[in-house]
């Protein structure tokens, strides 16, 4: 992630520090400069016919999600894919370029001039081709009905409907009734787009020969994994600001309409099943994060790249996001955030704390973190309804924040925080070498597996039963014999 810039934060983001993510980041962390964990874009793009325009845009938006990632067989088959649905589209000269992000955020997203993008997050949670058709055809649909364009131009108008009612009528009020004015139209004028584009897509597949009721399935997929980390970290629908979901509004509406539609094109017909070229296809492809973006290990965090690890209180679930480590305890009332700041070389970690972090607290007394290896210091924080556990760490040349919040900050609360402070530690180039990422693997149901057993064997540390099920698409614990199913393993 880009180095903070260490300014004082508002204490109502503070009090909801996992409430604060950037639509646009994607769960990793990236430290240590703004280009440093990027991985460098394919030297061949994969572009079917000319490419387009908008260079810049896109390498912003490909370092905003740790990069492209490179897996030969995928790409290979979303060419194959996004081929066949251009042929079916009502534009067939239109190019598009598809490119593979390498984050497990949940996300796909085009450009106006035909960039298509998926991340590995969405394609593990697929499970077939006519599921990833689909999202591919409805980011086709935004391209081919100019939806970018036309927002673009409404955004326009509303900014400047907003100054002119500010500056010309000299009344700031009235600006501000511009403005909210302008975001509930563009809200809707989104959510019609959504809808317009569902329509469009299911269409595309339809006629490119894939399953139409793949919208609906994918549709339903991402509502449970939405709903599934709204319930990890205790987050309402309007604060799950990071998934698919965000963006592409669901509704129960939404995916009738979409299966409604599906039914009415398929007509009877029969369509052969594309799971297993797809599954084999995803295979091995990294689950979760990416070792040089900092793993997340239950309570565990660690970075092998930037050499570093240190262990949350119990009860907390971590997120890795783009712009910092983000902890939760929901049953406590507790959060917190870890991220690196720029501080002028050789500012002393008391000072740099000092400068203040949170708006409208007070600071107490700053305490030297004692450690041979460490450079830090640490105070507490109090606000008018949250307190805070603060502390900044010199490792090597940067320098790093915890920030704890707890509504009720007690001596024990107080007492696990900076425990979780003080396992704060450098990682030797061996244990960093040992840290490897987890990856989608395929197994064979037998008569003796159960839905259990399979979850069993799921390297992920929380909820292995659920996640199991999620991304497997499995509505009910049962499995097929013989069937093939995805699992995560180191």
């Amino acid at each position: 992630m880009p180095i903070a810039s260490g300014r004082r934060l508002p204490l109502s983001l503070i009090a909801a520090l996992w409430g604060a993510l950037a639509m646009a980041g994607c769960d990793t962390l990236r430290l240590g400069g703004e280009d440093a964990a990027v991985l460098p874009a394919p030297q061949a793009p994969r572009v079917l016919g000319a490419p387009g325009q908008g260079d810049t845009d896109h390498r912003r938006l490909v370092s905003a999600f740790g990069g492209a990632y490179s897996a030969p067989a995928m790409e290979r088959l979303l060419d194959q894919i996004a081929a066949r649905l251009v042929a079916a589209s009502s534009d067939p000269s239109q190019s598009y370029q598809v490119t593979i992000l390498n984050s497990p955020l949940v996300n796909a997203f085009a450009l106006p001039d035909g960039r298509l993008y998926v991340t590995r997050g969405l394609l593990a949670l697929a499970n077939d081709e006519s599921e990833i058709a689909a999202v591919m055809a409805h980011e086709m649909a935004h391209v081919l009905a100019k939806h970018g364009a036309e927002r673009a131009e409404l955004e326009r108008r509303a900014s400047l409907a907003s100054r002119v009612a500010t500056d010309v009528l000299q009344s700031r009020a009235a600006g501000e009734a511009v403005a909210a004015q302008g975001i509930v139209t563009l809200a809707g004028f989104s959510r019609a787009q959504e809808l317009q584009a569902d329509e469009i897509g299911v269409a595309i597949i339809a006629k490119a020969g894939f399953d139409p009721e793949g919208a609906a399935r994918f549709l339903a997929a991402l509502g449970r994994q939405s709903a599934m980390r709204s319930s990890l970290f205790n987050l309402g629908e309007t604060q799950d600001k990071m998934s698919f979901l965000a963006t592409h509004p669901s509704t129960p509406e939404r995916t009738a309409r979409a299966l409604a539609a599906a039914k009415a094109l398929a007509a009877g017909k029969s369509v052969p099943s594309d799971r297993s070229p797809y599954l084999q296809a995803l295979n091995g492809m990294v689950y979760g994060d990416d070792p040089a973006e900092g793993l997340v290990r239950g309570r565990k965090f660690l970075h092998p790249r930037l050499g570093f690890e240190f262990t949350v209180p119990d009860g907390f679930v971590l997120e890795n996001t783009a712009s910092a480590v983000i902890g939760i305890n929901a049953d406590q009332g507790q959060a917190l955030r870890f991220d690196a700041i720029a501080v002028a070389p050789g500012l002393p970690m008391q000072a740099a704390i000092a400068t203040g972090w949170i708006e409208n607290t007070k600071l107490g007394h700053i305490d030297t973190i004692n450690s041979a290896e460490i450079e830090g210091a640490t105070a507490v924080a109090h606000g008018a309804d949250w307190s805070f556990r603060l502390a900044a760490i010199r490792l090597g040349n940067n320098v790093y924040r915890f920030m704890f919040a707890a509504r009720d900050f007690t001596q024990a609360a107080d007492r696990s925080f900076l425990a979780s402070i003080n396992s704060f530690r450098p990682l030797n180039a061996e244990e960093g070498a040992r840290s490897r990422p987890l990856r989608i693997t395929l197994v064979t149901a037998t008569a003796n597996d159960t839905v259990e057993s399979l979850a069993a064997r799921m390297a992920t540390t929380d909820h292995p039963l659920a996640r199991f099920l999620l991304l497997n698409g499995l509505t009910k614990p049962a499995l097929t014999v013989g069937e093939t199913y995805k699992i995560v393993s180191e």
